[in-house]
This record gives structure tokens, C-alpha cells and sequence, in this order.
């Protein structure tokens, strides 16, 4: 083996294409009414609102504290965007204003006097006659948010900002809302704002990749990880045993239990019928996919659709459907696949994502997609056989576009 050094490259422009594209491909859009992709004319006037638009993101929240070459913000990249328009930007709302943590420093100033009534004020002020105003807001990995010490206490937009948007959308036709955040938040305003994007943290080059999904320069085709429910109380925890959790005698840590069961995240929602805001999976194109011509078939012969438990095979069965871009825009859709149990038996949830597929559509055109569903898919855990087991029944196989969004329902009869 060769004692010579290998050498390599760190912070080249390569890596940051691949983070911009990273960061671009998984921002989602959870609404718009009309208000996107965003455009300014030559001369006019975009007001960015909010203190996530210019707070770098590298610092703080534990591990995930970075030292990068640089950090692109929100507000820069959208002054790039529309070089021939005038970008202004008011902060709105004061949040945290540290800049360093474990030796890293942003070198920013984030101080302001300024009292929450007068910045909400000045932002008022700033938005009246522009020709767009985006607020940027969200969480910041500080303490209780997205910090890997300490647990969220609530899922309420901190620092008052649920007043500022209210306040905003009031005074502001079109209002966007941008939420930096790793976890979801409440949304009481939801209805009242035209558009809102989730941008996650998005690294170095996360500010030109936010532009790009609002500018349209990049078709959003992201998908939520997690359900955003209305408020807390719509979730599973109803005790102190699950959160807190319980400190056990002479023990540091706390012990919390998951008592929902099997109805973990998403599962937990559909089964209690409780509606949410934005559904697990779910998020919007610039473009508009049809489904159609579904199937299920059974190694590359159709079927029935039925097959028995004890079926031989990494590949029980495969569902296809055709997907068609119907709109102007050339745009990526995620096909996502959910099995639903027959009617009594073992206590399941309502439906479970048992695959899905992303694939990239040119405007006009169509793409047949397919997702295999091996026996596990079906299989649940008997813990007094200790094995996993298929229960017979009639199945449901759901194609769609999100956990609430399901476009085609195909039945399987197991034996």
C-alpha cells in the first residue's frame, strides 16, 4: 500500500453546487395561493421582514454547530436576485441575538433597542406601497428550539412572531412566509397569508437556495418528514409520563414512554381522524401530476392482485402508475406509496408508507413510476411469536401525492 499522501479538496465550488442543489431540491412548498414564484419589476420594491432572513445559522443548537467558509443568508440572495429592483429589509421581531458558540463566531451584531411595538411599527411602515413583502422567520437552534440539550416546550412560534405575521397579513395583499425551522411549529395564520415555504437549515448555500425555490428558478419538490399539526393538544402526548417523562430515584436523566403505541407521528392523526395543517409527505409544485393507469402486478406478470403470506421472493408485489406534468413548468414529483390493513385483526394504524419514488418530469411529458412492496411491507411484529407475521384479509394499496393526498387505491386479497 502507497505511504504517499492522498490529497483531496475541501470547499470547492463542486461541493457548493451539491449543497445549493442539496438545500434547494428539499425546501418545501407548503402553500401559495398565486403569490409564487415571486417577481419584482425593474424599479419596484421587495420588503424581506424577519430576523431569520439575515441570522447565520451555523452557530449554536450542539453538534450541529458548523465552521464553514461561508453562509449565503435569505436576505443577500434575494438582493441578487432582483439586482434592478430595490430590496429593503426590516427586522420585525428580535430573537436571539448570540453569534458565537464552542469558538465559532458568525461576526455579525445583532443587537437592537428597539421595543417589540416599534419594531412592529417600523415593519408596518416599511411594507406599505412595496411591490412584495416576505417575512423570514421560524426557530433558531437556540435553548428549547432545535437544540440538541434541550427539549421544545411548546410548537408556538417564539418571540411574539404569530402577532407580527397577523399583523403583516393584515396590512399585505400577498404576504409570503418563509419558516426556518428543523421541527414543525403551529400556524394559526395559515389562512391568512398567500404563501408559505419551509426552508429548513440549509448549510452554506442556504440563502441562494431559498431564493431559488421563490423565485421559481428552482421547482420546489420537497416533502414534510413530519406531520404539522394545529397545536400540541392534537397530538399524542396527554401525560406527564411521555413528557416530561419520569426522573427515576437517584437518576440524572428522565425516562419518557411512547404510549401511543404503534401510532407514532402521522399514524396517530389519521387514526383519531384529527385534522392537521399540513399532512406528513406533503408539498406543493410550481407544476401541476396526474395519476392514472395504476396497477399492481406480481413479478412482471399482472395480477389479480392477491398472494399468499408464505410467498418466496425479496418481491412480493409492485405498484405502478403512470404520473403526467400537466402544467407549463418542467417539475419532480415524490410518488409515495401506503398500505392500509384489513378490517379488525391486530391493532394497526389507518396507513402506513411503505415506499416511495422521486422522479423528474419535463413539462408536457409522462413517466411511469414503480414501487415494490416486499412481504415486510405487510408484516408486522407478533411479540408473543416473537416473528413477524402478514395478517390475511383484504389490503389496500394507496398511491399518492401525500399521507391526506391519495390519488389511486388498489385492493389486495391475501390468503
Amino acid at each position: 500500500m502507497s505511504s504517499e499522501a492522498h490529497w483531496g479538496s475541501f470547499n470547492s465550488p463542486e461541493h457548493y453546487e451539491a449543497a445549493r442543489r442539496i438545500a434547494a431540491a428539499g425546501t418545501v412548498l407548503l402553500k401559495n395561493g398565486g403569490a409564487l414564484p415571486l417577481k419584482v419589476p425593474a424599479g419596484g420594491r421587495l420588503v424581506v421582514l424577519g430576523e431569520n432572513a439575515i441570522k447565520k445559522m451555523v452557530v449554536g443548537g450542539g453538534s450541529s454547530n458548523l465552521k464553514t467558509k461561508y453562509e449565503i443568508t435569505p436576505l443577500e440572495a434575494l438582493q441578487e436576485a432582483f439586482p434592478d429592483a430595490t430590496v429593503e429589509w426590516e427586522r420585525a421581531y428580535v430573537g436571539d441575538t448570540s453569534t458565537s458558540y464552542n469558538k465559532v463566531d458568525t461576526g455579525q451584531d445583532l443587537s437592537d433597542p428597539r421595543s417589540f411595538e416599534q419594531l412592529l411599527s417600523d415593519a408596518l411602515d416599511k411594507v406599505r406601497g412595496a411591490d412584495a413583502a416576505v417575512f423570514i422567520g421560524g426557530l433558531n437552534k437556540s435553548a428549547n428550539q432545535d437544540n440538541e440539550s434541550t427539549d421544545k416546550l411548546d410548537i408556538v412560534l417564539p418571540y411574539r412572531q404569530d402577532e407580527v405575521i397577523e399583523a403583516l397579513a393584515a396590512a399585505v395583499p400577498s404576504l409570503i412566509v418563509v419558516n426556518i425551522s428543523g421541527s414543525p411549529v403551529a400556524m394559526p395564520w395559515a389562512d391568512k397569508v398567500d404563501a408559505i415555504v419551509q426552508g429548513w437549515y440549509g448549510g452554506s448555500e442556504s440563502g441562494h437556495a431559498l431564493a431559488y425555490v421563490l423565485t421559481g428558478a428552482v421547482n420546489p419538490s420537497g416533502r414534510l418528514p413530519f406531520t404539522f399539526p394545529r397545536s400540541v393538544a392534537d397530538g399524542p402526548l396527554k401525560t406527564d409520563r411521555q413528557y416530561p417523562g419520569i426522573q427515576e430515584e437517584g437518576k440524572k436523566w428522565w425516562q419518557e414512554y411512547y404510549d401511543e403505541g404503534v401510532f407514532v407521528g402521522y399514524r396517530w392523526y389519521a387514526s383519531q381522524g384529527i385534522p392537521v395543517q399540513f399532512p406528513f409527505g406533503h408539498g406543493l409544485s410550481y407544476t401541476t401530476f396526474r395519476y392514472d393507469g395504476a396497477r399492481l402486478s406480481k413479478s412482471s406478470v399482472k395480477c389479480s392482485g392477491s398472494f399468499d403470506t408464505e410467498s418466496g421472493g425479496d418481491t412480493v408485489l409492485t405498484a405502478s402508475v403512470n404520473i403526467s406534468n400537466t402544467g407549463e413548468r418542467d417539475g419532480a414529483e415524490v410518488v409515495q406509496v401506503y398500505i392500509a390493513p384489513p378490517a379488525g385483526g391486530a391493532e394497526r394504524p389507518v396507513k402506513e408508507l411503505r415506499g416511495f419514488e422521486k422522479v423528474a418530469i419535463k413539462a408536457g411529458e409522462s413517466a411511469r413510476v414503480s414501487v415494490s412492496l416486499p412481504r415486510r411491507a405487510f408484516s408486522r411484529f407478533n411479540a408473543q411469536a416473537h416473528r413477524w407475521v402478514v395478517d390475511p384479509g383484504t389490503w389496500t394499496v394507496l398511491i399518492g401525492s401525500s399521507s391526506e393526498d391519495i390519488r389511486c387505491s388498489l385492493p389486495v386479497e391475501i390468503r
